[in-house]
């Protein structure tokens, strides 16, 4: 399987078998084996724990060289050795990879804390005065994913295992039309998500469960029968605001229209005639005739001097 792609269908990814008898304790951060006689193990070791691989059951008073050789992945190996002289010589400088106690009492190496980068092949040699013993390990590191789940819009439903090693495998009760995706990051973890649509009302409750070698999980949510009123609301949020600026700008042209009608109307109006304009016309010719001027000014002078 690609570790980058999209599947329409759920894929499996094959399961490592264990032929090491392994006993994990995850309040001790601790893995303990036991060793066959010979030849090499598959042992897998969850992170952030502590690995003990023992060397083959040989009496340590018979051993007169015990040796690990350690061989990391795109690193050159590195060897730890113990003499019955009490000599020990080591060119392996990582001080988390040490015998469990004293090699001349236990030649068991320790991993404490094992981390990501430990994957590789660790071989103990054994030489006695019976022969040379020999048990090797094929170590593969254990990354417990991130799992979340969350609910998208129209009924759908995310469910991710982030950053594990192997990748998970994600199922879904009930089934949906679901599309998975699988990524793999550089460090050799990998992320799986699904994501499934039920586009069936009568569904109310899904859930999700992720399968691991470092552990299970379910997790279940309610999916929401009114998914897409959110839709609905952001599309009513757009129109309203809208819908206000075209009555603001109706407005505001019904204004002005109203505006221009009275400016109309003001300038039909008829012109006010001046007073002298609407005297009868006896008036007129009192004003313009010079025997009427003569005979009114007699008459004022006549008054004047009677006073």
């Amino acid at each position: 399987m690609p570790c980058l792609g999209r599947t329409s269908d759920l894929q499996l990814l094959p399961v490592l078998t264990v032929f090491l008898v392994v006993a994990s304790s995850v309040d001790g951060k601790q893995n303990h084996t036991k060793v066959p006689t010979g030849g090499n193990t598959f042992l897998t070791v969850l992170e952030d724990t502590k690995a003990v691989l023992p060397c083959p059951p040989v009496q340590l008073t018979n051993a007169i060289v015990t040796t690990w050789k350690i061989t990391l992945r795109d690193k050159p190996p590195c060897i730890r050795a113990y003499r019955r002289a009490n000599e020990t010589s080591a060119n392996c400088t990582d001080e988390r990879i040490t015998w469990t106690y004293r090699p001349d009492q236990n030649a068991a190496l320790q991993i404490d804390p094992v981390i990501i980068t430990d994957d590789g092949f660790y071989e103990c040699d054994m030489v006695t005065p019976d022969g040379n013993f020999y048990h090797g390990y094929h170590l593969q590191v254990l990354v417990a994913p991130e799992v979340s789940l969350s609910q998208s819009k129209n009924r759908t439903v995310v469910c991710k295992a982030v950053a594990g090693k192997p990748a998970a495998q994600i199922a879904w009760t009930p089934e949906g039309d679901c599309v998975s995706e699988h990524k793999c990051w550089g460090n050799g973890t990998v992320t799986v998500q699904s994501t499934c649509h039920w586009a069936e009302s009568n569904v109310s409750t899904v859930s999700c469960s992720v399968f691991h070698e470092a552990g299970n999980w379910s997790l279940f949510t309610e999916l929401n029968q009114g998914a897409e009123t959110p839709e609905n609301l952001r599309i009513i949020c757009i129109i309203l605001p809208i819908l206000c600026i075209l009555v603001i700008m109706g407005s505001i042209w019904l204004l002005k229209i109203i505006g221009c009608r009275k400016c109309k109307l003001k300038e039909t109006e008829p012109t006010p005639v001046e007073e002298d304009e609407m005297q009868p016309y006896e008036s007129y010719t009192e004003k313009s005739n010079p025997l009427y001027d003569t005979t009114h000014r007699v008459l004022k002078t006549s008054q004047m001097l009677q006073s």
